[in-house]
């Protein structure tokens, strides 16, 4: 297993589309281990394969206090959202230190691959649906700051770029 460096705002690589996973083989889930692990070492909930420039349809979340449950989602689809919404505070791994409000489905209904290439169906609620929407948002080339104002979105990326040029220089 490996740490995968994390993309960060406004890498236009977050903005590509990932594509359909062919077979859950050995590097399939070699991949989502080593994401796994990333999500974990950055103390995240959940990371799509966009995040660390794998462009497949590859999603891996914890919402576990524990941090012990993790969930693998190859090719996901959304088959069912609650027609209520709800505003909820999200922060991301590609956009450190940002957290603002996004309307999202309360409830979804998911459809995708496991590790093992089963298929399977998730009802998801609560934070679990709001990490699934967001990790999927990824997946089609979405990063949530995309959902805030212009203003808060041109702010956002100023900061980010500011950072990465201050990091550079140290």
């Amino acid at each position: 297993m490996a740490l995968l460096p994390i993309l960060c705002y406004p890498d236009p690589r977050l903005h590509t589309v990932a594509k359909p996973v062919q077979n859950v083989d050995a590097r399939v889930r070699a991949l989502a281990q080593d994401m796994l692990e990333t999500m974990y070492d950055a103390n995240g909930i959940g990371l799509a394969a966009t995040q660390v420039d794998a462009h497949e349809r590859l999603i891996v979340i914890d919402v576990s206090e524990e941090r012990n449950q993790p969930l693998v989602l190859i090719n996901p689809e959304v088959i069912w959202a609650s027609p209520q919404k709800k505003l909820n505070e999200e922060g991301c791994l590609s956009v450190p230190g940002i957290y603002d409000g996004v309307e999202r489905a309360e409830s979804v209904k998911v459809r995708a691959l496991d590790a093992e290439g089963a298929s399977r169906e998730i009802a998801a609620e609560g934070v679990l649906a709001v990490c699934i929407q967001h990790e999927m948002d990824h997946l089609l080339g979405k990063v949530f700051v995309e959902y805030l104002s212009p203003l808060k979105r041109n702010r956002i990326k100023t900061k980010m770029i500011k950072a990465r040029r201050d990091a550079e220089r140290v």
